[in-house]
């Protein structure tokens, strides 16, 4: 271990990290595609696409649409549901030398449960609750924007969950510092924000929305200084640690959402501009620290008061 590998090392929630970026959610699959461009063990982890407790098919129509600054995205959540990731996916990344992140999402409590109970049963790293989902039964409104809501499932899914908690929160919340305290209070290991913020393109020729469910999810270079300053925000008002996102395709980018307290970063749009955008992000701290004499990236971590 070099001086130089040292000062990327990292932790969160306990977990031990070689450095502090990610791959985040539903921008690279379960990892396969990546290392075939480039050896994805140099990462600190990788956060799955989001599961559901049974496959699901995502959404009809466009499910992506190019925007000034970032891109827009209505998937719906297309996967293998827990246990077509479990019989196909889990013991490959359970065998790299990275983090395990297992995004577990869902549209009704039972949903969640079901599939927390499921991921009970196999070996993990940590487990990233996406509690942006739209409540079927509840009108369509996202678990995540009421922060009573959020830390009702918070709760019951600590009760029943087996291992480290992240919950990652929406912008979109009414009050994301108080959703974040609601988190910490019930038990989660630490936060991870932000997710796609809400938002709409319309085809002017057809005279309606592009997407089939009207509304999608904005993420990007567009939405960076809106997240960093979210990341600010919790970061100051929790003591459980924060994982920071939006926007990030530079290493820049990184190092400001850790001086804004972020333990480690993850990277998501980056990845469908430059698929090893990830290792100059690496590189880029690296250097950074080690011009500074930073002898650990925890010194300029929250340094932004």
């Amino acid at each position: 271990m070099t001086a130089a590998d040292n000062c990327l090392k990292t932790e969160f929630a306990g977990v031990p990290f070689k450095n502090p970026v990610v791959l985040a959610s539903g921008t690279c699959g379960f990892g396969r595609e990546y290392n075939e461009i480039f050896d994805i063990q140099l990462l600190g982890g990788i956060s799955s696409k989001g599961l559901t407790s049974s496959p699901r098919s995502g959404n009809e129509g466009i499910r992506v649409w190019e925007t000034a600054g970032g891109i827009m995205n209505s998937v719906g959540l297309e996967n293998p549901g827990v246990r077509g990731f479990i019989e196909k996916e889990l013991d490959w990344l359970n065998g790299l030398d990275l983090v395990n992140i297992v995004n577990l999402s869902g549209h009704s409590m039972e949903d969640y449960i079901g599939g927390a109970e499921l991921l009970n049963g196999v070996r993990l790293d940590i487990l990233e609750l996406n509690i942006s989902c739209p409540n079927v039964k509840a009108g369509g409104m996202a678990f995540g924007v009421k922060t009573d809501v959020a830390r009702e499932v918070v709760r019951r899914i600590r009760a029943v969950c087996k291992h480290k908690l992240m919950v990652k929160l929406s912008p979109n919340a009414e009050d994301i510092v108080a959703l974040a305290r609601a988190c910490e209070d019930e038990g989660a290991d630490g936060v991870s924000l932000v997710n796609t913020f809400l938002a709409m393109a319309i085809d002017v020729e057809k005279r309606r929305s592009v997407f089939e469910n009207t509304y999608a999810g904005l993420s990007g270079p567009a939405i960076k200084p809106i997240a960093l300053r979210m990341v600010h925000q919790v970061a100051k008002a929790v003591h459980i640690p924060v994982m920071g996102i939006g926007g990030i395709t530079t290493w820049r980018d990184a190092v400001e959402f850790i001086m804004a307290g972020a333990s480690a970063v993850q990277i998501g749009t980056g990845n469908f501009i430059d698929p090893a955008l990830a290792l100059d992000v690496i590189a880029g701290i690296e250097s950074y620290l080690d011009a500074r004499g930073i002898k650990n990236i925890a010194e300029i971590r929250g340094c932004v008061e």
